[in-house]
């Protein structure tokens, strides 16, 4: 299976590179895969496509603000991205550094508001092990001074209106680089009228990594090595979804991030087993579903392997003709884009 199977072109006018006026007010694509209907509709319409018994599993990632902007003793200007925090520490990171001349060991980058980051050791040929010191813990000197970390192919630096808005109003547990963008579209109050209406929510968490934007570098679908990142399936989503399985309820997954999850926790046994650890499931056509059975998504980037998912459950050809139309349409692409929903 080739990579560029997996293409289509995109006028770079449709990346929507601000959020809708509304969370809720962006277009909805409708997928019907035993009918191959295509149809279109409004996010907030949603509850018209949901029944009684249906379980929404969401991902409660919490996107940090990851982008540090800094200075060597010289006047040289460092970025540094952060990544994962070491486990067991506060103030000790995994990071991605930028700056004209390279880093070394040991030295010193002063950021805003007197926080000192310290070069510890080079991971490897990309990361970086940094330790920050200052006048206040790093985590609150962080959510104040950190800038989000917006895609790269939106193409702008982040504002005061990205705080909120590049962040789902359920995000509670704090560790993601990227948001999971299907879950920006839902309100509050979407959630109770759902609720009210006997459409049951899950939450797990899946703390989505730069590799979510990492392009597919290589021919074959089947040579691409996939990503890591940290998950945690609480033991109610795991008995929400089993029992809603057993009922012959739809397991729907609010975006890619979810269905990951879920999927790579039923690998061995075919039902979701509570628990934590890294997921690195891949999954393209060919790849046979054990728990979702729709998903909701916002439209991926050409040869990704978002995209690569989203066929291997609606069919590549299905997904690629919807996008055609999606264009022909003018729906707004990629995380701050309209939504699709593939029953």
């Amino acid at each position: 299976m080739l990579v560029k199977d997996f293409t289509f072109h995109l006028p770079q006018d449709l990346i929507a590179r601000h959020p809708s006026a509304q969370r809720d007010g962006s277009r909805l694509m409708l997928l019907d895969r035993s009918s191959g209907a295509i149809a279109e509709d409004t996010f907030n319409h949603l509850d018209a496509y949901l029944k009684p018994g249906d379980l929404l599993v969401m991902n409660d990632t919490r996107v940090i603000p990851a982008r540090l902007f800094g200075r060597k003793p010289t006047g040289g200007k460092v970025e540094i991205f952060l990544l994962r925090r070491v486990a067991g520490t506060h103030e000790q990171w995994e990071c991605l550094c930028k700056s004209s001349k390279s880093l070394q060991t040991g030295q010193e980058v002063q950021l805003e508001a007197g926080m000192v980051a310290t070069v510890l050791s080079r991971s490897d040929s990309d990361n970086w092990l940094v330790g920050f010191s200052g006048n206040e813990p790093f985590e609150i000197w962080l959510e104040r001074e950190g800038h989000m970390p917006l895609p790269p192919y939106l193409q702008r630096d982040d504002s005061t209106v990205d705080r909120e808005r590049y962040q789902t109003v359920i995000a509670r547990e704090p560790g993601a680089v990227a948001a999971p963008t299907a879950g920006l579209h839902f309100t509050h109050e979407m959630l109770a009228l759902l609720a009210s209406q006997g459409v049951n929510t899950a939450f797990l968490t899946l703390h989505t990594g730069l590799g979510t934007f990492q392009p597919v570098r290589v021919e074959r679908v089947e040579d691409h090595q996939i990503h890591t990142e940290r998950y945690v399936i609480p033991a109610e989503t795991a008995e929400a979804v089993n029992r809603t399985k057993a009922a012959g309820g739809r397991v729907i997954a609010v975006g890619t991030t979810s269905a990951r999850t879920l999927e790579y926790s039923a690998l061995q046994s075919g039902h979701v087993v509570a628990g934590s650890g890294e997921a690195n499931i891949y999954i393209y056509p060919g790849y046979r579903f054990n728990v979702i059975d729709a998903l909701i998504t916002n439209f991926h980037l050409p040869e990704s392997t978002l995209l690569m998912l989203v066929s291997a459950l609606a069919g590549r050809e299905f997904v690629l003709e919807a996008y055609r139309e999606a264009v022909q349409r003018g729906f707004r692409f990629y995380s701050y884009g309209d939504a699709m929903f593939i029953s």
